[in-house]
């Protein structure tokens, strides 16, 4: 493929990301720390921090985009996709622009890398010139996204190189060359005394959002499951009066979850950090934004508490990092081999595998460890992101509360300790007397319920999927409607029946129609999708007869296949079709809104 840009072309890339979990932002520094090797100078900025009208000016855009959920951009891509897909753009509008595109994404969704490619599409329409095809990372691979982006990577800079040659006299900057930091942190001498954590004060009439989230109370945190079951699920509620905050059934609330004072206290000690000192971030170039999370001026406590993900898995890119600063030439050594192409699969099998935390990664190798140099610690370390949970309330029925209902996340490993969900074990242990503030805010769902309070639904909802139907039902049996229909699945009638009592009124009252499938309760296990099946000529009739809108909403692994095959062969059996008309009939019903799923893995 040609490119647009000449050999006399000014030597800069924008490298510019869409990222929802922090695996975009991560390959995007990577190609920036790349770019930087090979004498280019590099901006690395999220799409929608980016002046997207500055596009038709760019000479070399690398876009790294993730795909979320179904089909759908990350939250810091999303107006950028907007602007992007507006009708009166010109067609050769990129024309000057060369482009490549990297996308993220989980081949267990059927909408597999959909942002990049329909990204690829839209920049040809609009003249762009692609330097070579999108490569398609994939999770599901046992290597996860590397096993495409590492070929593509060697591939884009042949090219790249080719288009803009390395000036006369200079040569690639050595892997063994340590790339200085994006920040440095400025002390101050004395220490200031400083509120805990620094928390910014908020306008009255602002709406919540992530850089100015509400500070809600904790109001209850109820066990919702039988003692002895296998898992402990929360339905958690706080108190959002004066927030200012407005939600509708199918929005999200998001959380900002916070480490373990364990855990701060055991980072601080391996690092030999002081966590009352007080520091101003400066960036080392001015292209560099400073990270509009972190408050400045800030305290150590406030960056390892708040900001930095010691609990995540590290990526390779960590232990890449972390190996320039080891004088242990063992610890050096198996460093570098995690970081390397070759050393994938043992990276894999000690990190990935087993789930070990940056936190432990740290604890393994003390030596590299105490001599971490803390202006390195926002390029080692991600920052804690904002963890979504389906809002299980309508504040028809709750005015100024807000609930979820919240599975805590414990499992085990090869590891001694279990491994535990950040968000979720944190609020699963704060009380209401702690007083404790959960920093907080809303935003629209991907579930959109009829606007027509008297259309009727169809929800499916296994375990803590029922969450968003339950706020739909609340605010319906609070409107008084009928033509409410749930299909609930769960282990057993007494382990793990949430919201039972309420679902039992609301049958008595005539506005709930539930089937519920025990899978455990007796020997053949039953499912939603068994349910479905049995009730198939009332389902159709809904569907076919009263304009039912269809909701599924759970855990990603195979139900929602089997429920939609369950759903296609009722629309068989009972609409008389053949397998690719029920087909087509689905795809009609989910182009027109009334077929709709949110799942997760």
């Amino acid at each position: 493929m040609e490119g647009s840009g000449g050999q006399m072309a000014e030597r800069k890339i924008l490298v510019l990301f869409g990222s929802q979990t922090g695996t975009a932002e991560d390959m995007a520094d990577r190609i920036g720390r790349e770019a930087r090797r090979r004498h280019f100078a590099c901006r690395v900025e999220a799409l929608d921090s980016y002046s997207v009208v500055n596009l038709i000016h760019e000479t070399l855009v690398i876009f790294v985009c993730a795909t979320t959920g179904q089909g759908d951009p990350p939250d810091n891509m999303k107006n950028f996709w907007r602007f992007i897909f507006r009708r009166n753009l010109p067609q050769n509008s990129l024309c000057r622009m060369d482009y490549a595109i990297l996308g993220l994404g989980d081949s267990s969704y059927p909408k597999f890398n959909f942002i990049a490619k329909k990204l690829h599409k839209r920049l040809l329409q609009l003249g762009a010139n692609p330097i070579l095809s999108p490569a398609l990372g994939d999770d599901q691979h046992d290597l996860g996204p590397d096993a495409a982006v590492d070929p593509w990577l060697k591939n884009l800079w042949n090219m790249v190189l080719s288009l803009y040659p390395l000036p006369a006299g200079l040569s690639l900057i050595s892997e063994d060359i340590r790339l200085p930091p994006k920040f440095v942190l400025r002390f101050l001498d004395k220490e200031v005394a400083m509120e805990d954590g620094i928390l910014k004060k908020v306008d009255a009439h602002e709406i919540p959002t992530e850089l100015h989230p509400f500070q809600a109370p904790l109001v209850s945190n109820q066990k919702v499951t039988a003692a002895d079951h296998f898992q402990d699920v929360r339905l958690i509620e706080f108190d959002i009066s004066r927030s200012g905050i407005q939600y509708s059934p199918g929005d999200v609330v998001m959380i900002q979850p916070q480490n373990s004072p364990q855990d701060v206290e055991t980072f601080c000690t391996l690092l030999q950090l002081d966590p009352k000192r007080v520091f101003f971030l400066e960036p080392q170039d001015l292209d560099t934004p400073l990270p509009s999370q972190l408050p400045q001026p800030c305290t150590v406590h406030h960056l390892v508490e708040r900001y930095l993900d010691i609990h995540c898995v590290p990526r390779r890119s960590f232990f890449q990092l972390l190996s320039y600063f080891s004088l242990d030439e063992q610890e050096r050594e198996k460093l570098q081999e995690f970081s390397s192409a070759a050393g994938q699969d043992e990276l894999y099998a000690y990190c990935n595998r087993p789930r070990r935390t940056t936190l432990e990664v740290l604890v393994d190798f003390p030596h590299t460890t105490c001599n971490i140099p803390i202006d390195y610690l926002l390029d080692l370390i991600p920052r804690i992101r904002p963890r979504a949970f389906s809002i299980a309330s309508s504040l028809q029925a709750h005015p100024d509360r807000l609930q979820i209902l919240m599975a805590v996340v414990q499992y085990k490993t090869k590891l001694h300790e279990p491994r535990r969900g950040l968000c979720s074990t944190w609020l699963a242990s704060i009380s209401p007397s702690d007083g404790v503030k959960i920093p907080l805010w809303v935003k629209k769902g991907s579930l959109k319920f009829p606007s027509d309070p008297d259309t009727p639904l169809i929800m499916v909802g296994p375990g803590t999927g029922v969450a968003p139907f339950h706020a739909a039902i609340e605010e319906r049996a609070a409107l008084n409607k009928t033509g409410n229909c749930l299909f609930f699945g769960c282990r057993g009638k007494n382990t793990d029946f949430y919201f039972h009592e309420e679902w039992a009124e609301l049958e008595k009252r005539g506005i709930l129609t539930l089937f519920t499938a025990f899978s455990r309760d007796q020997e053949d296990k039953i499912y939603v999708q068994h349910r479905i099946k049995e009730n198939g000529a009332f389902v159709w009739d809904l569907i076919n007869t009263k304009q039912a809108y269809f909701y599924l909403a759970g855990n990603a692994k195979s139900m929602p296949t089997q429920v939609t095959d369950a759903l296609k062969e009722v629309f068989q059996k009972q609409g008389t079709m053949s397998s690719e008309e029920a087909e087509q009939y689905l795809i009609m019903l989910e182009k027109s809104g009334r077929y709709q799923a949110e799942t997760w893995s």
